[in-house]
């Protein structure tokens, strides 16, 4: 049996410390409610200043950065309950997957305007140390002696990023890649990101009504989350909270920021968890939802556990479809209580869940009014006593990503898939774009073209070489990992000016969805119908060589046949004086993009490149895209 097994967890929300950030109440009552107006969103201007905050002392030292400290927070009540549980487990051989939306971006926020206003190199440096995406995460590493962690990836994957990253560590557990798995996710309030999702009427103007007639929207929050994880066969005597028993991810490629109406992309990530695991889907008694109670993302994800549920199931030929007797699986939106917590949701969602099957309890949903019919959900008013074996844990993304866990409250007799060799088939350079060319390539609009930032423009020339070379049709249904350096930093500076210069209230929608790290993936899965897992990756200047790695253990865990594996730089002026500041000046950074296709070995195609899941990154070496062109010389 190889069920990933948490042993031991951290977490902060909106609800408290520790249990409390993610407590189930007891029988009868109603579920607690943290999100509140916020005074300084308020202050920013923004019209719809609703979000739940963590609490201002989070039991660590305080640093420059709270989504620092909301990281650290979560990983010292990690570390310290592994102590407890499992003495000597710093011996080990020691996995980390973190995710995160925004990673340092309420230092990036004071980085950009410090700079238009023309602030001297010191104070600069002081700041841009700490504006990249993957600071909060090096950061925390380092005050608890893990940033040396060979095998540690930081993924940019927006409100999908700590289920990605349960599920990578799932993978890694599942190879023998480690022995111990540290993962979860962060994310701290920040006004760059609030004006962006009220800018896209993503947001509530009072509370969040998931599944209900009239929702508008979600409320943000802020929090974070680790779960360690071990093998069920080398538990060494730990208590188990809960098992990982299985993971999938797929892609929408329809939308860079609205589902898929039909629901399809989300089922197919949530059916792959649960024959991953091979487990009925009318086993499952509780759906950790998504539910950001907006319109279309709470239909969207209605018609998913619908297909989950249909007869024709998520276990291909098993009873998929609930007997006659057997309640209809709970709801639970656990978003409308601690708000939208991004890169934390995915973990402070499941580990919601594992509590209710811990305590044999189905959580209620904090949300009011008719039912939308058109979004269907068996919701509680107030919790229940009812025995749950397992929770199917769905989660959605910008960029059109979705993941899903299977958690269950006992073994679920899983065996893992055998590995499989992986091989390079292809890759293209590209240098630049020409917006005539592009538009040739892929069939999308030059006016649209033109309205994608640099770096995605970039990532799309790179995957439209890789078509030529190897055909539009070797693409369809692969996935993509993105490979970052300094990921949208001169896009987000564009961004932030106008939020500067005109006021929360008047940002440029088109332009927020391009500061997503994910997006550039996003982009590329639509134009090539890249229906596979998809997310972005980058805890260092050498990203594209995480992107590499995480892209061969997809395919070699047969999460997808095919993975293609993007690195792209627009190399502008915000990224070369970060890194002119920062020390990393001698290292040279280009604008320019590299794409690869990785598929299962063929067997019979020798003189491909094998592509070891295993490979070490090297954060100190080439910048960006310019560590794949390494690799790829150094493995003709």
């Amino acid at each position: 049996m190889s069920d990933a097994c948490v042993i031991a967890s951290g977490a902060v929300s909106a609800l408290g410390l520790g249990p409390l950030a993610y407590r189930v109440p007891r029988a009868g009552e109603p579920a607690p409610v943290a999100i509140a107006r916020d005074a300084e969103l308020a202050r920013a201007g923004l019209l719809r200043p609703f979000a739940a905050r963590a609490p201002a002392e989070l039991g660590v030292a305080p640093g420059a950065d709270r989504a620092t400290d909301l990281l650290k927070a979560a990983l010292s009540q990690t570390l310290a309950a592994l102590e407890g549980v499992r003495p000597g487990f710093r011996g080990e051989r020691i996995g980390i997957a973190l995710g995160t939306s925004s990673g340092g971006m309420l230092t990036a926020e004071r980085f950009f305007a410090a700079r238009a206003e023309g602030a001297d190199a010191g104070s600069l440096a002081a700041l841009a140390s700490r504006a990249t995406y993957f600071a909060p995460f090096n950061d925390a590493l380092a005050a608890f002696g893990l940033e040396r962690t060979p095998l540690r990836t930081h993924l940019l994957a927006a409100c999908a990023a700590s289920t990605l990253a349960i599920g990578l560590g799932l993978r890694w557990l599942d190879r023998g890649a480690c022995d111990l798995v540290l993962a979860g996710g962060y994310d701290a309030l920040s006004i760059f990101v609030a004006a962006g999702f009220e800018a896209l009427r993503a947001t509530t103007a009072s509370r969040s009504r998931p599944f209900r007639v009239g929702r508008d929207g979600m409320a943000l929050g802020e929090g974070a989350a680790v779960v360690a994880l071990v093998r069920e066969d080398r538990l060494r005597g730990a208590p188990v909270i809960v098992r990982v028993a299985g993971f999938g991810a797929s892609t929408d490629a329809v939308h860079i920021t609205a589902p898929d109406r039909t629901g399809s992309g989300l089922a197919r990530a949530g059916a792959a968890a649960l024959a991953d695991a091979g487990w009925p889907a009318s086993r499952v008694g509780l759906i950790s939802a998504h539910a950001t109670a907006t319109p279309y993302n709470d239909a969207m994800e209605s018609r998913a556990i619908a297909a989950l549920l249909s007869p024709r199931g998520a276990v291909e030929g098993s009873d998929a479809l609930p007997g006659a007797d057997a309640p209809p699986p709970v709801v639970h939106p656990f978003k409308a209580q601690i708000g939208h917590t991004l890169g934390a949701a995915g973990v402070l969602e499941a580990l919601a869940a594992a509590a209710a099957l811990q305590a044999s309890i189905a959580p209620p949903a904090a949300s009011e009014g008719e039912l939308d019919p058109d979004a269907p959900a068996h919701l509680l008013e107030r919790a229940e006593p009812r025995p749950l074996s397992s929770a199917l844990k769905l989660s959605a993304a910008f960029g059109g990503a979705n993941a899903a866990l299977l958690l269950t409250s006992s073994a679920s007799g899983r065996r893992p898939r055998r590995p499989r060799a992986v091989v390079l088939r292809a890759h293209a350079h590209v240098t630049g774009s020409d917006l005539g060319r592009l538009a040739e390539a892929t069939g999308i609009a030059r006016d649209r073209l033109a309205r994608l930032d640099a770096l995605c423009r970039l990532g799309l020339t790179a995957v439209a070489a890789l078509a030529a070379i190897v055909g539009a049709d070797r693409l369809r249904g692969a996935g993509i990992v993105a490979g970052h350096a300094l990921a949208t930093i001169d896009t987000n500076d564009v961004y932030d000016a106008r939020r500067r210069a005109r006021g929360a209230r008047f940002v440029e929608p088109r332009l927020f969805p391009a500061t997503s790290p994910n997006a550039i993936a996003g982009e590329c899965a639509i134009a090539y119908q890249l229906t596979g897992p998809s997310f972005a990756v980058g805890a260092g200047l050498g990203g594209a060589l995480e992107a590499l790695r995480a892209a061969a253990d997809l395919v070699a865990s047969s999460d997808a046949d095919r993975m293609v594996v993007l690195a792209a730089d627009d190399a502008g002026p915000v990224a070369r004086e970060l890194l002119g500041l920062t020390g990393a000046q001698p290292r040279a950074l280009a604008s320019g993009a590299v794409a690869l296709l990785l598929q299962a070995d063929p067997g019979d195609e020798e003189h491909l490149r094998k592509v070891d899941p295993d490979l070490p990154v090297d954060h100190e070496g080439p910048v960006g895209h310019l560590a794949l062109l390494r690799w790829l010389e150094e493995h003709a």
